[in-house]
């Protein structure tokens, strides 16, 4: 039994949850006008409103308990001042000396890493500078047109999501694409349009041995070489984020154009590095740089925000209760910006990479969920797809609303249409429709009493959805960085308080490895491994009708 659930400030939230399943999200708002005020965090550029979810103050202080019981402030320091709490691979978690504004010392094994990551910053601009300004010529002489970033995972969907929440704010120097599936689809896809003289090509692998981004990396250069001819040419249109510099030197690209990484750095926390060389490219390094501020905003926040007024904190706080204590067993990221549409994939990845754990820190099953399912899209394509679902379903999931007061761009009257929209749903999901309501809507419409029987079930609405709304300034720079940041350290919290590591992969691993043997399989009749007879009649079918 995990020693989280032995804790009073756990076992008291189990009774408050038993009694809070029975009072209504309304009942709360009319025993408290001032619920708003009291459940609602404002920091520059953002609202944090979490009055529309299923909490009271006794639940609150009992969770703010919670967190202190498990020694969040402890933590918190270990993971700023560079201690190994990634432990199961014994390494720090220093996402946040990547965008450390300040200059704070940060040791690692003795060593201030902060020199090593200004250093690499600068590299950076120096880079971003020449291919932006013209200065850095392909084999034929011609400058720079296309970036193709060649990544998956945390290597692809950061640097892809800020790209696409900030197009608005590009020029006309470069186009970045993006190929992360090992489908050949895609980057058949992606070549077809571009030209071998004027593309770069940024290959992003920590090892430089991910199988999916070295066959999209290898294809690439087949692409390349079938114009170009040369191998020597392939230095001036590849550059790698790699800390292995052997391998980017086999596959042809100057030590000098090789961007590192370090170990202390998770793929799905990496955009703030040289992962987020694409990002750079597109933008300019200056945005590069305020979306590193926006993040550093929010690490100040955090480390010294109270309890009460902690967004990160309360985040985590009001994930567990919802998916730990009240049940519900997903969540949705509902971006009513076009600009985030991407932000419900890269939270996916964040959130359920880190929390989808079922040991705690001594390595015992726990008795809880640790992770809800995380997924959405944006808001009025959902509200025309799956929002029935939230709205009448026989299951509850707890939602965060996010959209931006300022549009990037203004068209008429479409942003207070959206923003109406956003408005309305979170009120609909808190307060429903009762019977009377129904009644006394469809009797003024001229139904009869029995068309009224017939349909009043049909359009009842329980309300009693859950939501936070995140009201930003407007989608900037700045405000990607302090939100992604926020979600960071929400998952980082969520960790503490679930006693579960979450900064290591081992189920993503398990995946590769078991991969790897198929594919020897596929590629050699000779070849054999043991499998359960579904994996082996799958293998089987798909290699006699391949060939």
């Amino acid at each position: 039994m995990s020693s989280r659930s032995q804790l009073a400030s756990w076992q008291a939230l189990q009774q408050s949850a038993n009694k809070m399943k029975e009072i209504h999200l309304k009942e709360l708002f009319a025993k408290d006008s001032k619920r708003f005020e009291q459940f609602s965090v404002h920091i520059p550029g953002l609202l944090f409103d979490y009055s529309k979810q299923h909490v009271d103050r006794n639940v609150l202080q009992q969770l703010i308990a919670l967190a202190e019981q498990c020694d969040i402030a402890r933590w918190r320091e270990k993971m700023f001042s560079g201690e190994k709490i990634n432990f199961t691979e014994n390494r720090a978690v220093l996402h946040t000396a990547l965008r450390n504004r300040a200059n704070t010392a940060t040791l690692v094994d003795g060593k201030n890493v902060i020199d090593d990551v200004n250093a690499e910053l600068a590299k950076m601009k120096v880079f971003v500078e020449k291919v932006r300004s013209g200065e850095w010529l392909g084999y034929t002489g011609k400058a720079v047109k296309d970036v193709v970033a060649i990544g998956v995972g945390g290597s692809n969907l950061g640097p892809q999501m800020a790209t696409e929440a900030l197009a608005a704010y590009a020029d006309e120097t470069l186009k970045v694409h993006y190929v992360s599936n090992v489908d050949g689809v895609q980057i058949a896809s992606v070549l077809a349009g571009l030209d071998v003289e004027t593309t770069l090509f940024v290959i992003s692998s920590k090892t430089f041995t991910t199988s999916e981004t070295m066959t999209n990396a290898q294809s690439a250069v087949n692409w390349f070489l079938g114009t170009a001819q040369q191998q020597q040419y392939i230095a001036k249109h590849f550059v790698a984020v790699s800390t292995n510099l052997e391998k980017t030197a086999a596959f042809g690209i100057a030590d000098e154009n090789v961007f590192t990484m370090w170990d202390w750095v998770g793929g799905r926390f990496s955009l703030w590095s040289a992962i987020g060389l694409p990002i750079a490219l597109y933008l300019g390094f200056d945005a590069f740089e305020a979306i590193l501020e926006g993040a550093f905003e929010v690490d100040e926040h955090f480390k010294t925000a109270p309890n009460e007024q902690n967004i990160p904190l309360l985040m985590a706080l009001l994930s567990v209760w919802n998916t730990s204590f009240l049940g519900h067993k997903s969540q949705a990221i509902l971006p009513y910006d076009q600009a985030l549409h991407m932000l419900p994939a890269y939270l996916q990845q964040g959130e359920m990479e880190s929390n989808g754990k079922h040991v705690n820190f001594a390595g015992e099953v726990v008795s809880y969920t640790t992770v809800p399912i995380i997924w959405g899209m944006t808001g009025i394509n959902g509200q025309h797809a799956f929002y029935q679902c939230l709205h009448q379903g026989n299951v509850i999931v707890p939602a965060d609303f996010i959209a931006s007061i300022e549009p990037q761009i203004d068209v008429g009257q479409h942003h207070d249409i959206l923003l109406s929209n956003f408005f309305a749903q979170t009120e609909a999901m808190m307060t429903g429709v009762d019977a009377e309501q129904v009644t006394a809507d469809l009797t003024a419409k001229g139904k009869s009493p029995v068309e009224i029987t017939e349909l009043l079930n049909h359009k009842i609405h329980q309300g009693n959805r859950p939501t936070t709304s995140m009201l930003l300034d407007k989608v900037d720079a700045k405000t990607v960085g302090r939100l992604i940041a926020l979600y960071e350290h929400k998952i980082f919290c969520q960790g503490i308080i679930l006693e579960i590591c979450s900064f290591d992969q081992w189920g993503v691993e398990l995946g590769k490895g078991l991969a790897s043997k198929i594919e020897a399989e596929l590629l050699d009749d000779t070849i054999t491994h043991p499998h359960d007879s579904s994996t082996q009649g799958l293998i089987a079918y798909y290699k006699q009708h391949r060939k």
